[in-house]
């Protein structure tokens, strides 16, 4: 996709023309998409997946407009802006209760205080059983939580202004993320993440590394898309309790 869209953005830049414009965004749609695919979308009027394409969409004409063919690949610019743009829209429109946000915060305790009593990784049934709740009501609490993986990922930690999203780790220039400079800090992160099940650690490397959406990931490993978004819940939720721990 990216090597088709190239030539059409140079030749947009050479004649800006609305016919050159247009065929840039429907060469572009599949990476807006993409984006969109690697969200489990919360269940709100307004978050349907035509308003998050339009949405997306203006962030690819926004990363046209400014962008320098010398700086980088227009995917790889465009990428961010995108995807910036719907976490931002997302951001707007979340009206996740307290009530479930207080839940979260229990569930970072009930992994890490397991973690301790197990020796392991607590699983699904075990962290429910912690926390007095069945198991399906559990899932659906990381569903929630995946909705808001995104956003968590890309909102500043309270010591600087780099995120999580910055630090996870990609070979690929120009479908991943751009490496954390302080190197001390990714390497922390992947020494966390090579703690996790290896099933948990395959998810990241198709969702990052791979670039697939949660239907792509379900398909490979033979489970729903929302089973996806539970584990990719369960997987921010074990890391930042992690964190904490390191923390204190």
């Amino acid at each position: 996709m990216s090597r088709d869209l190239q030539p059409l953005v140079e030749q947009y830049l050479d004649d800006p023309t609305p016919s050159n414009r247009e065929a840039v965004v429907m060469a572009a749609l599949p990476l807006v998409r993409s984006i969109i695919g690697k969200i489990s979308v919360p269940d709100h009027l307004l978050a349907a997946h035509e308003d998050l394409e339009s949405v997306g969409i203006v962030g690819l004409l926004e990363a046209l407009d400014n962008y320098d063919p010398e700086q980088a690949q227009f995917a790889t610019h465009a990428y961010r802006r995108i995807r910036g743009n719907i976490i931002d829209y997302l951001r707007s429109i979340d009206v996740l209760s307290r009530e479930k946000r207080k839940k979260m915060g229990a569930v970072q305790e009930a992994l890490s205080s397991l973690r301790q009593m197990l020796g392991e990784e607590p699983s699904d049934e075990d962290v429910a059983d912690y926390m007095g709740m069945a198991v399906k009501e559990y899932h659906d609490l990381l569903r929630d939580a995946q909705c808001r993986f995104s956003l968590s990922l890309s909102r500043p930690s309270e010591d600087d202004d780099h995120t999580m999203l910055d630090v996870l780790p990609s070979d690929d220039g120009t479908e991943g993320f751009e490496q954390f400079e302080k190197a001390s800090t990714q390497k922390h992160l992947e020494d966390l993440i090579q703690t996790l099940p290896e099933r948990q650690q395959t998810i990241l490397g198709l969702y990052y590394t791979e670039d697939l959406t949660l239907q792509e990931i379900g398909e490979v490993l033979d489970l729903s898309a929302a089973r996806i978004s539970q584990l990719l819940g369960k997987i921010q939720l074990t890391l930042q309790s992690k964190f904490e721990e390191h923390a204190h």
